[in-house]
């Protein structure tokens, strides 16, 4: 029997030493500071059932393609809509399906799954249907498009390939799945031919895109302590790819840099992150398992800089933008933090929900949709960003925190 084990109890249990004589570290009280960087609202929507959705909301986040944002519920309703204006496309309402993976959007399709295992993809620009498929196991993160192949990845360890016209499975390869493990799938990604992807146990695997076969298995951590909670090294979040190298982060495991063509590790850091991280031309951007999120250079891994204020606020996976790095935390506010020294720049709330899926970004504008079914974009004026200690406007008043909710573990 295979347990799952939730980010909100694992986060709990880690910060607490495992221990019940020891007090737990409440989540870093939101200070205000000067708000240097301007911050429009261009529009909100929601999507699904609103607040029921809460405890449900899965592996679903926007997914951005073309000017057009989609995002899904897990009742079943898809929601297209333009990134500029808010304006919806359309509707898709998936009757008798409870949405958990997606969407993921490309290559003319938007693509959802479900707990109970079946793929579907929708055409772009109408919603209808084009086909849908079964996997013998729930889904939990979006799957990659490609032009003819889409990846996914199930609960169960495997990594499938798909036809992306017809959704015929071409191929199908797994990784061993440990008892205990984070709750989440990496979502996987393609490049160069190869389709990439994390596993619960600690490993990277790249694979052939057209014929599945393994090009290369590097381990990012191997499992060590004397319990199943010590002994999590899971890689749950997507990998990033910038030319030849691969970036990779893993729970209670390292951050590191590979070789696209063998996976070997050019260089390795112990770092714990579930969340994952994002890149752009010459840094690295990691939100660690405790909410610190750290910049590193992508050549040797170098530290640039670190900002604590958000520590153990549930913080989602870093997306960029021109100028700055984006997180969401589990009070539904979103943090704009200055590229080059990790300063805080601007600050706005979502909602009262927590974010559980990473935003998404493209230039300046950020998407968002957080558990209550709310979807929101943001847009960042960086050629009005005034210098460090000059205020825009007067942040929100913020009150302390209170814990956040516990989760318990799930069998599988």
């Amino acid at each position: 029997m295979r347990l799952l084990l939730s980010l909100g109890l694992a986060a709990l249990l880690l910060a607490a030493g495992c221990s019940k004589d020891k007090d737990v570290e409440p989540p870093a009280v939101l200070t205000k500071f000067p708000n240097t960087l301007p911050i429009k609202k261009l529009w909100g929507d929601s999507v699904g059932g609103g607040k029921k959705e809460q405890k449900l909301r899965l592996g679903l986040g926007p997914a951005l393609d073309n000017g057009v944002v989609f995002a899904a519920s897990y009742k079943g309703e898809v929601l297209a809509v333009a990134a500029n204006t808010g304006k919806q496309v359309w509707v898709k309402k998936l009757k008798k399906q409870m949405l958990s993976a997606g969407p993921a959007a490309g290559f003319g399709l938007v693509v959802v799954g479900s707990s109970k295992g079946t793929l579907i993809a929708l055409d772009a620009a109408t919603g209808s249907e084009r086909w849908r498929t079964r996997v013998n196991s729930e889904l939990l993160s979006a799957p990659a498009i490609g032009e003819k192949v889409i990846v996914l990845r199930s609960v169960d360890g495997r990594l499938h390939g798909l036809d992306s016209g017809s959704g015929k499975e071409l191929w199908s390869v797994e990784q061993q799945v440990p008892r205990l493990s984070l709750r989440g799938t990496a979502t996987p990604i393609i490049a160069k031919e190869l389709a990439i992807s994390g596993f619960d146990n600690g490993k990277v695997m790249a694979v052939n895109l057209n014929s599945g076969d393994t090009v290369w298995d590097t381990a990012l951590a191997s499992p060590h302590g004397r319990t199943e909670l010590d002994r999590l090294v899971d890689v749950d979040s997507a990998v990033r790819v910038v030319g030849e190298n691969v970036f990779a982060a893993g729970f209670q495991g390292r951050t590191a840099m590979l070789a696209i063509d063998s996976g070997q590790i050019w260089w390795a850091h112990d770092m714990s992150s579930y969340r994952g991280l994002t890149v752009d031309g010459e840094n690295l951007f990691v939100t660690q398992s405790d909410g610190i999120v750290v910049a590193m250079r992508q050549r040797d891994g170098s530290e640039l800089w670190r900002n604590d204020r958000l520590k153990l606020r549930g913080v989602s996976t870093p997306v960029e933008t021109t100028t700055a790095v984006v997180v969401a935390d589990y009070q539904g506010y979103l943090h704009w933090l200055d590229k080059s020294t990790g300063a805080l720049v601007a600050r706005e709330r979502v909602a009262k929900f927590r974010v559980g899926s990473p935003p998404v970004a493209v230039d300046d504008t950020v998407v968002v949709l957080d558990d209550g079914g709310k979807l929101a974009a943001y847009r960042a004026d960086p050629a009005a960003a005034k210098p460090p200690g000059v205020a825009v406007a007067a942040t929100q008043p913020v009150a302390p925190p209170p814990p956040p909710p516990k989760e318990k573990k799930k069998k599988k």
